[in-house]
């Protein structure tokens, strides 16, 4: 059985659109996050890891957007690598300073950005010739 859902998970994984897979990647860490904020006695000894895997994240999404090659619009381009820039810097503040209350801001971020990129953009109706 465990090979069939290992198996399942790899054919799902192929098949989504980038914009599927960038949002399902930005929801694990948000998880991550939330699950490290929810239960901060326990698992605090996580944030380390959480952490890194966001910011190994943001860096692959900031370095892909601030490419003079990439599709986005420069308007759009810029305000993801801002809010990188904001992820970047306010996790060196976690961890100088950890606090529980401290992950709610990205795991917002995560979560809004993962709910956008499944928001399918509307589609153009071509009028009948």
């Amino acid at each position: 059985m465990q090979h069939a859902a290992t198996a399942y998970a790899r054919v799902a994984q192929t098949t989504q659109s980038p914009r599927e897979l960038e949002a399902n990647i930005l929801m694990k860490a948000a998880t991550r996050l939330q699950a490290v904020r929810d239960d901060w006695p326990a698992r605090e000894g996580d944030l380390d890891g959480a952490l890194t895997y966001n910011r190994k994240l943001w860096t692959i999404l900031v370095t892909s957007v601030t490419r003079e090659d990439n599709p986005l619009p420069k308007p759009l381009r810029q305000n993801i690598a801002n809010l990188g820039l904001f992820i970047f810097n306010h996790t060196l503040s976690i961890l100088s300073e950890p606090a529980p209350e401290k992950l709610a801001i990205l795991v917002n971020i995560n979560r809004e950005l993962a709910a956008g990129l499944r928001t399918r953009p509307p589609v153009e109706l071509k009028a009948a010739s």
